[in-house]
């Protein structure tokens, strides 16, 4: 194998881990936040607006990292700066 190709390989390997990684910490985080929210709204319905808005709020801040592996994922897959050094190298 050329580097040009152990570069690729590796970029798509470390895109999936990217994405494996940095999904798992946002979903375990935003189930318990939707349960605990769950569990406020039961116990006073009064405030379910309140509640839900900071829900809300909190969840998109939660996602946020998610969706940052999801782009770094994304560069390295189509962007790589890597292959370009490599490629440039001769003998490369």
């Amino acid at each position: 194998m050329d580097k040009v190709t152990i570069i690729g390989l590796a970029s798509i390997v470390m895109a999936v881990c990217c994405m494996v990684f940095g999904s798992i910490a946002p979903a375990i985080g935003e189930a318990k936040a939707i349960a605990q929210a769950l569990i406020a709204i039961a116990q006073q319905p009064d405030e379910a607006a309140t509640v839900s808005r900071t829900l809300l709020i909190g969840l998109a801040m939660l996602e946020s990292i998610a969706i940052y592996c999801f782009v770094i994922a994304i560069v390295l897959i189509f962007a790589n700066p890597f292959w370009n050094y490599v490629a440039a190298k001769p003998g490369g």
